[in-house]
């Protein structure tokens, strides 16, 4: 039996990790978060720049913003990845760091969290479809292992925490 304690505190878990990571994560310049961005992407879709599924991207920019971490960019591909500042992005997706964590490990699909309001889509809808479609066409296997097992144990942590947090949602 779960007691309401442990349910408050899984709650307010999943509220202060976010928390606890933004203010140091402002303290870093833009063109550090950006170059580690860069190189994040280009490992996680090296296949897909392989095989030209990037192809749409080019001249176009997809804005993410995560609100609970206060990080918000815009990326593009021209035969490597670009990221930068927001200024003016087709597609812009926003949404919480726990929800945008579980589409990445596969623990959540993109539409569901949508309908639910727990991830916006606004701007160029063809633009963001691709965008979806590309990330559900990821192999979470074949990501580099680093990335694979941290984004893994973060989503089971997440996970884990909401059925404490909500044990009648399970």
């Amino acid at each position: 039996m779960q007691t309401p304690l442990l349910g408050n505190v899984a709650n307010q878990l999943l509220e202060l990790g976010p928390k606890l990571v933004r203010r140091p994560l402002a303290l870093v310049p833009f063109r550090l978060k950006a170059d580690l961005l860069e190189r994040i992407l280009g490992l996680l879709l090296a296949q897909q720049a392989e095989d030209e599924e990037l192809d749409f991207l080019q001249d176009n920019w997809v804005a993410i913003h995560v609100e609970d971490m206060g990080l918000e960019f815009e990326v593009s591909f021209d035969g490597r990845w670009l990221v930068r500042q927001p200024t003016k992005a087709e597609v812009k997706f926003t949404g919480q760091s726990k929800e945008l964590l579980l589409i990445a490990a596969g623990k959540e699909d993109p539409d569901t969290l949508f309908f639910q309001r727990k991830l916006s889509i606004e701007g160029d809808t063809e633009l963001g479809l691709e965008i979806k479609n590309l990330l559900l066409s990821i192999e979470f296997d074949t990501m580099p292992s680093p990335i694979r097992h941290s984004i893994e144990k973060l989503a089971q942590l997440i996970q884990q925490l909401q059925l404490k947090a909500n044990p009648e949602v399970a």
